[in-house]
Parts: C-alpha cells; structure tokens; sequence
C-alpha cells in the first residue's frame, strides 16, 4: 500500500484563510526580484510549488494580478481581504502549479528553499547559502529539483 502522502496546513495572519497542501511542493524558490521585493515588504519572497492538485484553500481570497515589466507574463496574488496577508499565487509561467507562501505555514521549517532566483536584484548583503541552484534571472519551468 503507498504511503499516505503528509499534509502541511497554513494560512493568513488572522486565520480567516486557510490552506492544505499534500505530497511534496515540485520546486522551493526564493525570489529576488523588485515586484516580490515589494510585494513582501522584504528582501525576496519566498514560496513552495504545489500543483494545483494538491492545494485546498478555504476562505475568502482578492486577487491583485501583476503583469512582470520584462517578460509581460502575469503572476496572480492572493491576500486575505482582512488581514493582507499574502497566502497564495500562480504565474503564467508554470501553469498547474500553485505557489503557497513559506511564512504563511503553521511550521515554516518543514522545507528548505533551494533555489534562488532573480539574484541580480539581491540586496548587496544577502549571500545565497552554499549548494543552493542560483539563476541571475529566472529559472525556467521544466522537471527540475525541488
């Protein structure tokens, strides 16, 4: 009998949203261009890749959809109308796969972000951890790593 695949649960600041996600995330990436710069008010953003499948969202979710200023690709946001927590997202460039938000987890320690792209837009004093993929740029869909 195959093993039953792990749930990992998570959601926004206030709770009104929630999520589950089963079996494991196709890619982990931490994003350092300027939209998920601002988009997080942090340094880079970071997200685990689900397909769709395997993604439960409950709640109400708004929709902010960012076209990129190089590619012209859209990336869809989805925040909690109460709080604005940033919870999920999907990009025209991966079409099936549905990004959750690594902070939004109930135990964010339970993956590890192994790549790390759109390293041009780094801040200065960030130094990308050893072994990690590093792209200047994007990373291109495909079977890859997670």
């Amino acid at each position: 009998m195959a093993p039953i695949p792990q749930a990992q649960e998570g959601g926004c600041h206030c709770r009104a949203v929630r999520f589950r996600a089963l079996n494991e995330p196709v890619r982990k990436a931490a994003c350092h261009c300027r939209s998920c710069q601002r988009r997080t008010g942090s340094a880079f953003g970071m997200g685990a890749y689900f397909s769709e499948v395997d993604v439960q969202l409950d709640g109400e979710l708004r929709t902010y959809e960012h076209r990129s200023d190089e590619s012209g690709r859209w990336l869809r946001m989805q925040f909690c109308p109460k709080c604005g927590s940033t919870v999920t997202w999907t990009l025209e460039l991966y079409p099936g796969l549905r990004a959750l938000a690594v902070g939004a987890f109930d135990d964010p320690n339970w993956l590890a972000i192994s790549r790390h792209v759109w390293t041009r837009s780094k801040h200065k004093w960030f130094t990308c951890p050893q072994g990690a993929e590093v792209f200047e740029q994007g990373s291109t869909p495909g079977p890859e790593k997670p």
